[in-house]
């Protein structure tokens, strides 16, 4: 079997991917994940519940800031074959009141594992980046060409500079890095500060929702099974030694056909509470997903309105178990 490491690997993105990898039956995987107190704990622990059964599974409580902690977890497994690096302190408007914080993690905890990659000789890394680092990018739809020296919050910041960081240890190092910029994920499990969790709730409890701005901004959401599809493709990637890929839907939505898809589905009409623009967000998100889909073979297949109706009906499911 082969050996994987998954940073992040108790959360929406990375417990999905978990999933993926315990059913294909030919990995041995290892997570690492500070169940740190950013959304509630217990959300990620019913994330890993399933996985804590299999025999392929271990689960390691680490965090990435602390570079000793993560030696002692590489002397006592094998040599992994891939890193795959999710943990991160995630999103725009938190980062501007804590950016050391993000700084230390997404930097610093990046570099951590790159040096333990490099030590302990693993060849395949692959780097969970963002659509941030476009910042305010008057070109649509984004393309991995275009410039991304003008992050406009801590966090994109910490991300652009996670992909440069990639990018020399693959150039003195020949570990082949792969960064993987995510454009507005969302499905099962999804984070409970993010927009369509957040929005779901609101509505549900009758509460008004915030909205930034007129409702115009867009982004270009992504269903999960299609970001893990994007990801699991970058494990087996052997083509060259760096590369990064956009992985969107390659559509973009604007916020207030979100609200009006999730009205749909809910059937219940939102309460709007509306809000001036936020710094550090941008106006839109587009990702051009042409060369993910040459060298990935990335082809995202879920709309945004098949994938709100499997959005709605799992937080539905949650809901009435938590209740019963």
């Amino acid at each position: 079997m082969k050996n994987i490491l998954v940073t992040g690997g108790a959360g929406f993105i990375g417990s999905h991917l978990v999933d993926r990898l315990l059913m294909e039956g030919t990995w041995r995987v290892s997570v690492v994940d500070d169940f740190n107190d950013f959304y509630a704990p217990a959300l990620k622990r019913e994330n890993v519940r399933e996985h804590l059964l299999s025999d392929s599974y271990r689960l390691y409580e680490a965090d990435i800031r602390d570079g000793a902690q993560l030696g002692r977890i590489f002397k006592e497994e094998e040599k992994f074959d891939c890193i795959v690096h999710l943990a991160a302190r995630a999103g725009v408007r938190p980062s501007l009141s804590e950016p050391l914080l993000y700084t230390e993690t997404n930097i610093n905890g990046t570099l951590n594992l790159l040096e333990l990659a490099r030590e302990y000789e693993v060849k395949q890394f692959v780097f969970g980046s963002s659509s941030s680092v476009y910042g305010i990018n008057a070109k649509v739809p984004f393309s991995e060409d275009d410039p991304v020296s003008q992050p406009i919050s801590p966090y994109a910041a910490t991300k652009a500079a996670g992909e440069l960081i990639c990018h020399t240890y693959t150039h003195l190092y020949g570990i082949r890095a792969v960064c993987l910029r995510f454009f507005t994920v969302y499905g099962a499990r999804q984070r409970p500060d993010l927009a369509i969790h957040k929005f779901a709730k609101l509505i549900t409890e009758g509460r008004p929702i915030p909205v930034f701005g007129d409702g115009t901004t867009r982004r270009d959401y992504t269903f999960i099974d299609d970001i893990i599809a994007g990801v699991r493709a970058a494990i087996d990637y052997a083509a060259s030694d760096y590369e990064i890929f956009n992985l969107g839907e390659s559509q973009t939505v604007e916020l207030r056909e979100l609200i009006a898809l999730l009205e749909k589905e809910l059937d219940t009409h939102a309460v709007v509470d509306r809000q001036p623009m936020q710094p550090g967000d941008v106006p839109q998100t587009f990702a051009d997903v042409t060369k993910a889909r040459r060298l990935l073979g990335y082809n995202p297949q879920t709309k945004i309105e098949e994938g709100i109706k499997r959005f709605v009906e799992w937080f539905q499911r949650r809901d009435g178990e938590k209740g019963a």
